[in-house]
């Protein structure tokens, strides 16, 4: 018998893993665990980098002195941290306002970040909570069939396995979850916050011709 098939138990570790599922799902709203979800995708990308970014906002400063501030209304924007500063712009809103925009999507954005990680630091909390409930389970298995010889060896089987899935699950999985999307959010905060002066400066450039196209 290999060492993978003595340390698999299938009872154990659903006691765990389902233990810790329901426990999350119950602690956490249905919005921000859909989310601790999705941001499992980031994990899957590479690192955010502002490059691309600050070419696409310097190609729209060009189009802005060539044809107007109203021309960028036509411009396909992915990034909606951007559309949403270009959108303000085209309808002549200060370097000041673009600021604050910018400042609020980022904090939202880096609270929605905080959120998913802390959904998967509680799992790590709870995956050794729901271990020692394996555990507390195969004992009390274990005593009601002391008169079974042969009944003895699975629950003691459950009782330890399921404190060992437990710091697994938790130590392996959930933490090291958790403290990546911490560094994944950090650092795009940081690559966000230099797309900040190239569209405080477009939007000072063309506000006052904003404003006299208005007048």
């Amino acid at each position: 018998m290999t060492l993978v098939a003595q340390l698999a138990d299938p009872l154990a570790f659903a006691i765990v893993a389902g233990g810790t599922t329901l426990g999350v799902v119950l602690r956490t709203p249905l919005r921000d665990l859909g989310r601790a979800l999705s941001a499992l995708r980031i994990l899957a990308r590479r690192r955010f980098v502002a490059d691309p970014l600050l070419d696409q906002i310097a190609a729209q400063a060009r189009i802005a002195r060539g044809h107007g501030a109203m021309a960028l209304d036509r411009s396909v924007i992915a990034d909606p941290d951007v559309a949403a500063a270009i959108a303000t712009i085209v309808d002549g809103a200060s370097g000041e306002e673009v600021t604050t925009l910018l400042a609020h999507r980022r904090r939202a954005r880096i609270e929605r970040h905080v959120a998913a990680a802390d959904i998967w630091a509680g799992a790590a909390e709870l995956a050794p909570a729901m271990g020692m409930v394996g555990t507390l389970i195969g004992l009390a298995r274990m005593f009601a069939t002391m008169t079974d010889p042969a009944a003895i060896g699975g629950a003691m089987a459950i009782a330890l396995l399921a404190t060992l899935y437990g710091a697994l699950l938790a130590n392996l999985v959930f933490l090291p979850i958790a403290n990546r999307l911490r560094v994944a959010g950090r650092a795009e905060a940081f690559e966000r916050a230099r797309l900040d002066p190239p569209l405080v400066a477009l939007a000072d450039r063309e506000r006052p011709l904003a404003l006299k196209t208005a007048a």
